[in-house]
């Protein structure tokens, strides 16, 4: 049976001081990197150990999984990378604080760009100090002035068919770590998530989720998507905090 298990990367410096990510490279806090040890911990509890693993081109998510590697003993494993698993870009978002664009924009505007499908940031300009263009590790690619979370599913979704569905039809137990948007894209496709529904979506950090799957690489089970953690008072717990960031 393809198991699959989805890790946001712990705590981030930007997560510490409320700020909008996105594709800024923030490395993780001290708190981060236990979070990642501390989800590690959960999986050799539950002998659950990747033999695989996707990631993508942010420091955050690719040291979360080396760590969690590293504490599973597993340090040896593929790991893979790639930009199609970066968290989504919040375009001139990017570095502000979440309180402080409540105040300036209010709640709902806000949650439309936090947690909305369909509606994006206002695009990121070429004077912003975290504007990505010039960062070499997209100089293959034209980076994103800004993206909703559909547009994180359609980036997604090729490097799902391309790569990470045929290492689990391969039978390997693949570890996905990631960000809270591109795992909730992927969450989303997964369990057949409305538009609608995946507004209330929060993915805790350092939270491992595991999916059995079956043959045609759908969940065997059906259930919220918290309730795959190994620990899901913890997760819930952990994802209200994430939904009460922005105050």
């Amino acid at each position: 049976m393809p198991t699959l298990i989805l890790l946001r990367h712990g705590q981030s410096e930007w997560n510490a001081t409320n700020q909008f990510t996105g594709w800024y490279d923030s490395d993780l806090t001290v708190r981060g990197e236990a979070e990642a040890r501390e989800g590690a911990c959960l999986l050799a509890a539950a002998g659950i150990l990747p033999d695989v693993t996707h990631t993508s081109l942010q420091t955050r998510a690719i040291r979360t999984a080396n760590l969690a590697l590293d504490a599973l003993g597993r340090s040896w494993i593929p790991v893979r990378r790639n930009w199609r698993l970066n968290e989504r870009h919040y375009g001139d978002l990017t570095g502000l604080d979440k309180a402080t664009t409540r105040e300036q924009y209010g709640v709902e505007q806000l949650q439309a760009w936090r947690r909305g499908y369909s509606t994006p940031p206002p695009p990121i300009t070429a004077d912003n100090p975290y504007n990505p263009n010039d960062d070499i590790r997209y100089a293959d690619i034209n980076p994103p002035l800004a993206e909703c979370l559909a547009d994180v599913v359609d980036r997604m979704l090729p490097y799902w068919e391309e790569a990470i569905a045929p290492d689990l039809r391969a039978g390997h137990v693949v570890l996905v770590a990631a960000h809270g948007n591109s795992l909730r894209a992927m969450c989303k496709f997964l369990d057949g998530i409305t538009d609608d529904d995946i507004t209330d979506l929060n993915i805790p950090t350092g939270t491992p989720l595991v999916y059995d799957l079956d043959d045609e690489l759908r969940p065997v089970e059906a259930k919220p998507v918290l309730e795959r953690s190994l620990d899901p008072d913890a997760a819930r717990a952990a994802a209200d905090a994430v939904a009460k960031q922005a105050g």
